[in-house]
């Protein structure tokens, strides 16, 4: 469970210590942020994955995972027909709230032994 922690603590503050670069790097430093919150997202998906090989029956885990799924197939089926308005930009705001979300879970997860 500890690795867990560190592993998401690293994945959640690394764009952070990039982006802490800008006024060294300029726009390189906002591509790499970028790039960085793209390997956050996988991350923390596996280790969503991982936490609920652990604990199948977490109920918290499993609305997790599920929204996952919703906003991957909302996100395709959005960037198929080509719509890009209101729901896109709705859809923008859900990685974080997902990160913030899988973090609490991990975080007030109670060590088993």
């Amino acid at each position: 469970m500890k690795t867990l922690k560190n592993l998401n603590t690293l994945a959640v503050l690394l764009p952070t210590l990039i982006l802490i670069t800008y006024p060294i790097f300029k726009e390189g430093s906002l591509v790499w942020t970028a790039l960085s919150l793209i390997i956050t997202g996988f991350i923390q998906v596996l280790i969503g994955i991982y936490f609920w090989s652990l604990h199948m029956k977490n109920i918290y885990i499993i609305i997790y995972l599920i929204a996952v799924v919703l906003f991957f197939t909302t996100w395709y089926n959005i960037s198929t027909i080509g719509y890009h308005n209101t729901i896109t930009k709705v859809l923008l705001g859900i990685p974080p709230i997902l990160a913030i979300y899988l973090s609490v879970i991990i975080y007030t997860k109670k060590e088993t032994k």
